[in-house]
């Protein structure tokens, strides 16, 4: 039997990210509307695609790689589920 996941939202990546890298910063956009007839979009216009911008003590010292690692990392459960595409800008 399969497991259906519902697909992400912003508000679940947003939780998650809070609680995990104690962000200062943080914004999450569902852009997977834009992405509409691409690749891993779906027909419901959402789920698909994010943006995340984030800023935290856990970056310090840590280059943009190390920095991007840890945001995927974190949010690696959300694949399973529909994550096709994330965008992060680490500020």
């Amino acid at each position: 039997m399969t497991t259906v996941h519902p697909l992400p939202t912003a508000a679940a990546l947003q939780a998650r990210l809070v609680e995990v890298l104690q962000p200062t910063q943080l914004e999450v956009i569902d852009e997977s509307a834009a992405h509409a007839g691409h690749a891993g979009a779906n027909a419901q216009g959402y789920g698909t695609h994010f943006r995340v911008r984030i800023a935290s003590p856990l970056f310090e010292g840590k280059g943009r790689v190390a920095r991007h690692r840890l945001v995927y990392d974190a949010l690696d459960d959300f694949v399973a589920q529909g994550l096709h595409a994330l965008a992060i800008e680490v500020l």
